[in-house]
């Protein structure tokens, strides 16, 4: 029996704005020159408001499972106890993937060079899902001895996954109840796209706020990261 354990592996803005102004005042009537413009009057108005993005989200995504243990996510046919050790944790990664995004989708694995399955061993292997590639880690116990029965070792992505339903639907959940959040939308993503965790994907969402567009009301913009969780959302000042 194997197991899999997983690694569960901000910055400020500030604007500032100064202002100055001088003034002198003089007992004696100054008479403009007769080329003399009067000054011009400055008018300010607000900035204008941003166009919707492409991709309406109007509720929760149907194909995003409740449970990442749905038999959806599973990936068949499952090798025996008697298939090569790599094979095994192979299939098990596509799972771990798939249990992590829960939505169902087009899963394959390779480790090139094999799992070394030796005492602190650490082999790479990549997973695929929807075309997107995620490395692993995969690290065998310090404590494994050769021949025991069970093999403990830890998976871990090196990069993140964005899927673009699994997107669509957090932004639902995290912003759909919101009482200064409607209309919101995200620019059409591509199905899965492998990212680096935590750093800008270059993707971007936005909901219409009365408080948006410098208080005239219109859309605020969100990037969109990629956590160990999950997709996360961080606000375009």
């Amino acid at each position: 029996m194997h197991y899999t354990k997983k690694l569960i592996g901000l910055a400020a803005v500030g604007i500032l704005a100064v202002g100055c102004g001088s003034g002198n005042s003089s007992g004696t009537t100054v008479t403009p020159a007769a080329d003399s413009k009067p000054e011009a009057t400055q008018e300010t108005s607000a900035a204008p408001e941003a166009a919707p993005l492409a991709v309406a989200v109007d509720g929760p995504q149907k194909d995003v499972l409740d449970s990442s243990s749905d038999g959806q996510l599973k990936v068949l046919p499952k090798p025996d106890n008697s298939a090569p050790f790599t094979e095994r944790v192979e299939h098990k990664l596509q799972e771990q993937v798939l249990g992590r995004v829960k939505v169902p989708g087009k899963t394959s694995a390779e480790c090139p060079d094999g799992v070394t399955q030796k005492a602190g061993a650490v082999s790479t292997c990549n997973v695929t899902y929807e075309g997107a590639v995620i490395p692993y880690e995969v690290k065998i116990s310090d404590s494994y001895k050769e021949g025991s029965f069970m093999t403990f070792y830890n998976a871990k992505p090196l990069k993140g996954l964005i899927v673009a339903k699994v997107v669509y639907n957090q932004l639902f959940q995290q912003y759909g109840s919101r009482s200064d959040a409607t209309k919101l939308a995200c620019e059409e993503f591509p199905a899965a796209q492998s990212v680096d965790f935590e750093a800008d994907s270059g993707l971007t969402c936005q909901y219409w706020s009365k408080y948006g567009n410098q208080g005239d009301g219109g859309y605020e913009t969100l990037r969109v990261k990629a956590g160990t969780y999950g997709p996360s959302f961080e606000q375009v000042r």
